[in-house]
């Protein structure tokens, strides 16, 4: 016992040294080292990687915002007097508002040469679907971004890795030096770039599918409310339900506003 207590520090020391040498080939070595091509390579995943959970928090808030304003609106909106009045009762930038008062508007300017050969009932469906297909493009604004990220993503860092294990193996030819320490910390170093290409890949991926999911949820929301909002602009009723709410029919189209 107390020969291996002797034994210790320097068993320590070793290790310490053994710690220190493989922290030499790794993330700090790679930053600091002055390769302009790993840097690059660095700041593109570091690009994706930033961009992909900026985007996947941004469009979490937005599709929020869309799920609470349905809530909303199967709350209070259709207890109202109107469409009018019941858009009034929602927020402005409120998306199920801009759908009403579309409809609105299209049910009340219906008339003009380019109108005049279509119904009522297709004008103000061609319009509400206009106003459903912005506020999609709103909800699937970046996800092309995040689909860029979790495809291409490992691809560049396994470009990355390809081209440090080719300098690493010139290197070791040029010195004439094959030993395992030449050749373990330069490739080691190397294959870090394929890691961080899948750090950034997959959580793209999974936001990406994540998102899709639950845009699909909220299309189907307002595909719903903008069935709704056409029949009571046409018929003065909600889509065979507007009875079942308390809210009184109320007259179509043209008097639906006041």
């Amino acid at each position: 016992m107390p020969v291996l207590r002797a034994f210790l520090p320097i068993l320590d020391e070793e290790t310490m040294e053994h710690t220190t040498a493989e922290n030499a080939y790794g993330i700090g070595a790679l930053i600091n080292n002055h390769d302009p091509l790993s840097h690059t390579v660095l700041i593109i995943l570091a690009i994706m990687s930033f961009g992909s959970w900026y985007i996947i928090l941004n469009k979490l808030w937005d599709q929020h915002k869309v799920a609470s304003s349905f809530k909303r609106v199967e709350k209070t909106f259709w207890t109202a007097p109107s469409l009018k009045d019941g858009a009034s009762s929602l927020k402005k930038g409120d998306p199920y508002r801009a759908i009403v008062e579309e409809g609105l508007r299209a049910a009340s300017h219906h008339d003009g040469r380019l109108t005049d050969r279509i119904d009522l009932h297709e004008w103000i469906g061609l319009s509400l679907q206009r106003s459903v297909a912005n506020v999609n493009s709103t909800l699937q604004n970046g996800l092309g971004f995040l689909a860029t990220v979790g495809s291409t993503a490992p691809f560049v860092g396994l470009f990355g890795t390809v081209v440090g294990i080719i300098k690493a193996l010139i290197a070791i030819g040029v010195s004439g030096q094959p030993s395992i320490d030449r050749v373990a910390g330069p490739v080691g170093e190397a294959l870090i770039m394929t890691a961080l290409g899948l750090v950034a890949a997959v959580p793209a991926v999974l936001g990406y599918n994540w998102l899709v999911g639950r845009n699909k949820d909220l299309q189907t929301d307002l595909r719903d409310f903008t069935a709704d909002v056409q029949a009571y602009l046409v018929g003065g009723a909600r889509g065979g339900s507007g009875t079942e709410t308390g809210r009184p029919v109320a007259a179509p189209a043209a008097a639906a506003g006041k």
